[in-house]
């Protein structure tokens, strides 16, 4: 310390003499190279001055070797993963039908009490057919998949594995140009995208940073969750035999999170290669302990921090949407009403791309919130007939077949739904993170431009076999 304040006139003519002569990218690496020589210099004196006796390998090490090897690593992830799903989507269709059998029989002593009212039709219809029944879709088709998938998804970030697949992803993300903790950042956008955008905050390099931010909507969030499992389970497991049909259904899901992973890393390498050039830094990451999964905190967290936030958020926006979409649906000039003006107007390029109009205006209005997205599309088709009540997943099924859905318009679907643009919460949060409007709209650009190209060469390549 004493030479330090003996020489800190000469330190400081260095720093400055450094600060000159390098860039901003050479400064980056002059400081990866000295952290490396420090440590190896550290294990160099440790290796002299240190001896330690053989000693026996903990457990959790045993476990990490296995969890974290070249060979198993991936393999035992995606059986993980796989895991999760088929039992999220072999167990929420019995009590979906529960839930669509209680709440729309509520529905009907509803209706009675507005006959004997003498209530006008227009208002039955906006509280009860355009209000109400929203509602009653949101919560008895995406209340079960949730009330499944979020404890297991907590059950596992409780455990500790979370960081061991940030760990296994590390290496792809440096060979990508981006930073290894984005690999962290991304596995925060599992649960929420908003708060992967926040995350990226432990990345120190501005460049790095950018392009965790940007990229961090490839992946799946809890609102999109719900789309991607819910009609993967009700046209992917129909493909095949009825028996097999949750295997492949949520074999369908675990491939969808690798494509938005995939699309991730050559995002950032595209960045990383362009607007965002730069050389990636280097980082340690260490690994935390397993811990005892506290089954009270996962039930609380899973299921109000995540499960009732969600579903609440999506029946908040759901109910006033279920109005505008009533309003809309029953609104019209000529005999057309305005959903179908809308959705006609958008029809031609939405088909290009494997959607049709509906969807297309339903990914459009469900800005606010990606959970709305399902309900704003079954009002919008019921807007032109009756309304089915949902004795289950299956009524859903028939209600997208009868408007002309197929297994490419589901899959389609959940592709756009992966990658299209950001809910209006995670634009405003990139906004907020990056300090500029800028990137907040590069990224609504960059994510759409993205999605509608990889659908559109997506159905042409089916169109080419089928």
């Amino acid at each position: 310390m004493e030479l330090i304040t003996k020489h800190s006139d000469k330190i400081t003519k260095i720093f400055k003499q450094v600060d000159n002569a390098f860039n901003g990218d050479e400064k980056e690496k002059l400081r990866d190279q000295l952290v490396k020589d420090i440590y190896l210099s550290a294990e160099i004196i440790a290796n002299k001055s240190v001896s330690v006796g053989k000693r026996k390998a903990e457990w959790s090490e045993k476990v990490d070797d296995i969890l974290t090897s070249k060979l198993l690593g991936f393999p035992i992830m995606l059986l993980m993963l796989g895991g999760v799903f088929w039992l999220t989507i072999a167990g929420a269709n019995v009590p979906s039908a529960m839930l669509a059998k209680a709440l729309f029989w509520f529905e009907a002593r509803i209706t009675d009490f507005f006959v004997w009212a003498h209530a006008p039709k227009w208002i039955h219809g906006i509280l009860v057919l355009g209000v109400y029944r929203t509602m009653a879709w949101v919560v008895s088709v995406m209340l079960p998949p949730m009330a499944i998938f979020f404890p297991l998804f907590t059950l596992m970030e409780d455990l500790g594995y979370l960081p061991r697949i940030a760990f296994n992803l590390d290496n792809f993300f440096k060979k990508s140009g981006a930073h290894g903790k984005q690999s962290l950042t991304m596995s925060m956008g599992f649960g929420c995208n908003a708060a992967g955008v926040i995350a990226a905050r432990i990345i120190d390099s501005p460049r790095e940073k950018l392009i965790a931010i940007i990229t961090n909507n490839f992946v799946p969030c809890n609102g999109r969750f719900p789309t991607l499992i819910i009609l993967a389970s009700i046209f992917m497991g129909t493909v095949v035999n009825k028996t097999y049909g949750s295997f492949i259904a949520a074999a369908i899901v675990v491939g969808l999170v690798l494509v938005g992973i995939s699309i991730t890393l050559l995002v950032s390498w595209g960045l990383s290669k362009t607007v965002l050039k730069g050389v990636p830094s280097t980082f340690t990451l260490e690994l935390p302990p397993y811990r005892k999964p506290q089954l009270g905190q996962i039930l609380v967290r899973s299921f109000i921090d995540r499960t009732l936030f969600v579903l609440g958020r999506a029946v908040m926006v759901a109910a006033p949407a279920g109005v505008v979409v009533w309003v809309f649906a029953n609104v019209g000039i000529n005999g057309i009403n305005l959903i179908n003006y809308v959705s006609n107007f958008l029809n031609p390029f939405a088909v290009l791309i494997g959607l049709d109009g509906v969807i297309l205006l339903a990914f459009i209005l469900g800005l606010p919130a990606n959970e709305i997205v399902i309900p704003i599309l079954v009002m919008s088709y019921l807007s032109a007939g009756a309304m089915l009540e949902p004795d289950n997943t299956n009524a859903l099924h028939d209600i997208l077949v009868n408007n002309g859905w197929t297994w490419v318009t589901a899959l389609s679907t959940m592709l756009f739904s992966l990658l299209h643009f950001p809910c209006g919460t995670t634009l405003l949060t990139i906004r907020k993170e990056t300090g500029s409007t800028k990137w907040a709209v590069f990224t609504f650009i960059l994510t759409t431009v993205i999605a509608i190209i990889v659908n559109l060469l997506v159905v042409q390549l089916i169109n080419l076999f089928l």
